[in-house]
C-alpha cells in the first residue's frame, strides 16, 4: 500500500517564512493592498504551474490564475488557518479548473515541468536527474513527450489525482481537503488514475 511521504522537521527559514505569510495575511484581511500584492508575487508561479499542469493550455492557465487571486481577494477574510495557506490556495484553483471544464471542453495539450518515473508500469514520484547527458536528455523528452499525451488524456478528476500527488507532491491529507473527500477515496481515486495511466502507456510500454 502507498504510504505519504514521511514530513521533514520544518527549519528556521521554513518558520520565518510562515510567520512573514501570516502576517501578509493579517494585513489583507484589514484591507492593505500593498500586502495583498506582496502575497499574489509570493504564490503567483505556483498557481500558474499549477494551472498549467491541470489545464496544458498557457492562456487558460492565465485565466484560472487570474480568476484564483480575484476568488481569494473576495474571500480570503474566511481563511481561518485551519490548513496550510497553499492548500487552500490550490483547492480554488481545482474548483476553478473543475468549473471551466464543466463549460468547455478545451483540447488538452498537457507539457510537465516534472517527469513521472514509471517503474514496472506503476507511478512513482520523481527523483530528478542531477546530471543527464544530451542523450540522456533526448530519450527523457521523449519518455516525457509520450507520457504527458497519457496524462493528458486522463479524465479530469483522475487527472488531478496523478498531478496533485505525483507533480505537486501533495499528501493524501491534503488531496483530501483540497477535493472535500475521505482520504480512503482519495486514495482509492489515486489508485485508479494510475490503473487508467497504465492502460493507456501498455501501447508504448517499449518506451519505458
Amino acid at each position: 500500500m502507498d504510504r505519504a511521504a514521511p514530513r521533514t522537521p520544518r527549519s528556521p527559514i521554513d518558520h520565518d517564512a510562515a510567520i512573514e505569510e501570516r502576517l501578509l495575511i493579517d494585513r489583507c484581511k484589514r484591507g492593505d493592498k500593498d500586502a495583498f500584492d506582496a502575497l499574489m508575487r509570493r504564490y503567483e508561479r505556483k498557481i500558474y504551474n499549477f494551472s498549467y499542469r491541470l489545464c496544458g493550455n498557457y492562456d487558460e492557465a492565465s485565466d484560472i490564475t487570474a480568476d484564483t487571486f480575484v476568488r481569494l481577494y473576495n474571500s480570503l477574510g474566511s481563511f481561518r488557518g485551519d490548513s496550510s495557506f497553499i492548500t487552500w490556495l490550490f483547492r480554488i484553483v481545482t474548483n476553478i479548473f473543475l468549473d471551466q471544464r464543466k463549460r468547455v471542453k478545451a483540447r488538452p495539450q498537457v507539457s510537465l515541468e516534472e517527469m513521472i518515473e514509471l517503474e514496472d508500469m506503476s507511478v512513482t514520484r520523481q527523483v530528478e536527474d542531477t546530471g543527464p547527458s544530451p542523450e540522456d536528455r533526448a530519450v527523457g523528452a521523449e519518455r516525457t513527450d509520450i507520457l504527458q499525451t497519457a496524462i493528458n488524456s486522463l479524465p479530469e478528476y483522475q487527472r488531478l489525482m496523478i498531478v496533485m500527488y505525483h507533480t505537486e507532491s501533495r499528501s493524501y491529507e491534503e488531496i483530501a481537503e483540497m477535493l472535500d473527500l475521505p482520504i480512503g477515496t482519495v486514495k482509492s481515486r489515486l489508485n485508479r488514475a494510475r490503473l487508467s495511466l497504465r492502460d493507456r502507456l501498455k501501447r508504448v510500454e517499449e518506451h519505458f
